[in-house]
Parts: structure tokens; sequence; C-alpha cells
């Protein structure tokens, strides 16, 4: 894993260095659920989807050419994650580091560009709380979440589909499904997992 992420970025700094890659920004709101089992500490024992929590995604974007109307997607973004729990009055906020690995189709469609991506994310949490009106804040990634605990790392896959202007403004979708089971425990009964879709408004500085 390390070795990707290393590879990844040797590649990044590489070709903005011979400017080929277009670079901008995104930001919009992030829509997520969480799906849970037998966390524990807060009586939580079926598997269940929780509710939606609204939060926010936005970072820097770049785009690196590697053929007529394709090209690989990445970037650095701040997603928040997390969910509301049923039948219940706890909810868990999660941040994260993400990085998206798109392997994207860009087709010339009226006077812009389609854009159409997927491929994998890596996602490293900064922070996180499990809050309730009776408990208080709970760390998620500390151990005081106990069974609750989660890791930091996550990974899945993730999707866009956009529309980039002549003039370099972007607005679309995106979509992410964890394939990493986050709790942070050695029971394999135990089950945590991210999903998110958003709308994202953006700015390619590169132009088309």
């Amino acid at each position: 894993m390390k070795k990707l992420l290393l590879s990844i970025v040797a590649l990044l700094i590489a070709s903005i260095s011979f400017g080929q890659a277009k670079w901008g920004i995104l930001a919009g709101p992030n829509f997520s659920s969480v799906t849970y089992e037998n966390l524990g500490t807060f009586g939580f024992t079926s598997k269940e989807t929780s509710k939606i929590l609204t939060s926010f995604r936005g970072g820097i974007t770049v785009d690196i050419p590697i053929a007529e109307d394709f090209s690989i997607g990445t970037g650095l973004l701040y997603a928040g994650k997390g969910g509301k729990f049923k039948n219940s009055d706890v909810k868990v906020s999660l941040s994260y580091l993400q990085l998206p690995v798109m392997f994207q189709f860009t087709p010339e469609v009226g006077n812009g560009n389609l854009v159409l991506g997927v491929g994998p994310y890596f996602a490293v949490g900064l922070g996180g709380n499990y809050k309730n009106t009776i408990a208080g804040d709970v760390g998620a990634f500390d151990d005081e979440a106990g069974l609750a605990k989660l890791k930091r790392f996550d990974c899945g896959g993730t999707l866009q589909i956009g529309y980039q202007m002549p003039m370099g403004f972007y607005f679309g979708l995106n979509g992410d499904l964890g394939f990493v089971n986050a709790a942070d425990n050695t029971d394999n009964s135990r089950k945590f997992k991210n999903a998110s879709f958003g709308v994202s408004l953006g700015y390619k500085f590169s132009g088309r």
C-alpha cells in the first residue's frame, strides 16, 4: 500500500512538472451512511444501515492525461462521513483525508466535456466522534470507544459523473462505497463500513 501511494505521488509530481496535468478545486455536500454490526459499546448487535448524515467534501484535484479523451483523476480531498444510528440518539461523525485514483473518460459533448470516472480510493481518518446526549462525545479512533473503536485506514470504490464547461467550471455527482471493515477488533462479527454520495462544484484552472 505504501509503495502504491508513493508511486501515485511520484506520478503527480512528474506530470505537474512537465505541465501535463490539469489541476483544480472542488467542493460540495456529502451525504453519508454506515453499515454496522455488533458494536457492543452502544448496544448495536444486529446488522443495520444508519440514517444519512450530511457533511462536506472538498479539496484539490489533478487530472493526468494518458490518451485522447482518457485521463487519471486524483487529488487530495477532505471527506466528511458517518451516520445516525437507527432507534438511537447516537451518531458518528468522521473526517478523512482521501486520495481517489479514477480512470476517466472525457469525451467532448456540446461545448464542453462529459466526465465519467471510476476507480479506488484510499483514505486516512483525521478525527471522529460518537455523539449522544447521555454519554457526550467519544473519540471514534480512540480506545475509549471500546468495541466501537475504528481503524483510521479506509479503502473502497469511487465514481463520478459530471460535466466540464470550456471555461473550466465543473459540476457533477460522486459516490464512495467502502470495501474495508473499519471496525478495529479481532472479532470478525463486528462490522463497520462507510458509504456516501454527493454533489460537487469545481473549477479547473487550466480550462479544457
